[in-house]
């Protein structure tokens, strides 16, 4: 099945809004085994928007098209479609009702302006959408059935999930049995990661995918049919027996996740110190709730003043090895962890730049220190191979994480990476 999607607005086209809809719907097909195979950004000009429903259903089975069902005049997805398919715009009693009682049931009245989302291409299936006033419909052209959802990502996702997936399912005959196993790995490039695993020989209906998103990638493991979920299990840890040290989690979308997931009423406490990262560490692991479990505090100590005033750095220290160094780091780390008697601190510092580098410590180089209760301080300097600041930080925090992580299960806590150079200690 060739499933596309197109992506409607003049502000996703000139990247005034960077368009997450398409991210996660591609992610939410990769999770029942369906890749998408192309994608298409139109601006909202009517001929623009006829022409590329009039082409792509040409080439695909079901096509996605995402916003433009709004009140506005530059809403304009369903004329368009009516326009493709050479018919006229007819409007749906249904739909009508329905916004008419919502408004009523606010308390306000309905403007005139939204009785257009109820207008729909004569031969267009209604599809049902709970959560806003943007009717959804499908209509076949050509060779594809046309699915349009609203742009408002909350109405999508539902949308997709309670409408599309199904249809696709069981009125297209895409219900083969899928199971999908998900590898987070960090530092690895994905095509090296891919020239590692090319040499596996994979049963029938299984099948490995990759998806970047920095610091991370994802490994995916596709097994489709009850024959290939049947040997998912045994593929699995031979494709991680492969990769060693580069998977960090399972069925997790972050290294915070799954830190989140093994402190969370563990009883175990966290401290962090936070110079190159800015509180990065801290804001990754309080977006999942009751992180107050088990997160004592997160400082983020930029000035050399604040590490020797708050974590009790020895001036003499930053003289002799400057703030981005191993030495201090951990008494970063160890100076967060006594405040609190945590069992765990986490400390960062390092150059994120664009500036600020030397010859002997460039952009890019940061120094991470574990502390453990009872048990020292495990710490590592590095230089990873990037120049740009946002993404410096983020893999930062992600070996910082991984440090955690292996402490937490009595691994080795510091181990090579591919992509990333450690210095000696």
């Amino acid at each position: 099945m060739k499933v596309e999607m197109i992506c409607t607005g003049e502000e996703v086209l000139l990247g005034q809004i960077v368009d997450t809809n398409a991210a996660w719907v591609a992610n939410a097909l990769m999770d029942i085994g369906i890749e998408m195979q192309h994608r298409v950004t139109v601006g909202d000009r009517m001929q623009d928007l006829v022409d590329a429903f009039r082409e792509r259903s040409q080439h695909a089975d079901v096509i996605i098209v995402n916003g433009g069902l709004g009140p506005t005049t530059d809403d304009m997805s369903a004329a368009a479609m009516a326009t493709a398919k050479g018919e006229q715009l007819v409007e749906n009693k249904e739909w009508i009702a329905r916004l008419e009682a919502w408004y009523q049931r606010s308390g306000r009245q309905m403007p005139e302006s939204n009785r257009k989302q109820a207008l729909l291409p004569q031969s267009a299936v209604m599809v049902d959408n709970p959560v806003g006033t943007a009717c959804g419909f499908r209509v076949k052209l050509n060779n594809a059935w046309l699915f349009f959802t609203p742009g408002v990502p909350f109405e999508l996702k539902q949308m997709i999930n309670d409408q599309f997936i199904p249809f696709i399912q069981n009125e297209l005959g895409a219900k083969t049995n899928t199971k999908i196993t998900k590898l987070l790995t960090i530092g690895q490039g994905e095509s090296a990661l891919q020239d590692q695993l090319s040499t596996l020989s994979l049963p029938d209906g299984i099948e490995l995918g990759y998806r970047s998103s920095m610091p991370h990638i994802d490994v995916k493991i596709f097994a489709r049919g009850d024959q290939a979920i049947n040997k998912l299990a045994k593929v699995t840890k031979v494709v991680k027996a492969n990769l060693g040290d580069v998977v960090v989690a399972t069925e997790r979308a972050t290294l915070a996740e799954e830190i989140h997931h093994r402190l969370f009423q563990s009883g175990i406490s966290l401290a962090l110190a936070e110079s190159c990262t800015g509180g990065l560490l801290a804001s990754q692991l309080v977006d999942f709730p009751g992180s107050s479990s088990y997160l004592h505090h997160g400082l983020v100590t930029y000035s050399n003043e604040s590490k020797v005033q708050l974590l009790r750095v020895k001036p003499q220290t930053l003289d002799d090895h400057g703030a981005v160094s191993i030495k201090t780091v951990e008494e970063m780390a160890e100076g967060a962890r006594g405040l609190l008697d945590s069992d765990y601190a986490l400390a960062t510092s390092g150059i994120a730049g664009p500036d600020g580098g030397t010859d002997e410590k460039p952009v890019g180089t940061v120094a991470i220190a574990l502390a453990v209760k009872g048990g020292g301080v495990h710490s590592q300097m590095l230089k990873f191979p990037i120049k740009k600041r946002g993404i410096i930080r983020g893999v930062s925090a992600a070996v910082a994480y991984d440090m955690l992580r292996r402490a937490l299960l009595g691994e080795a806590v510091i181990v090579d990476y591919p992509s990333y150079y450690r210095y000696p200690k």
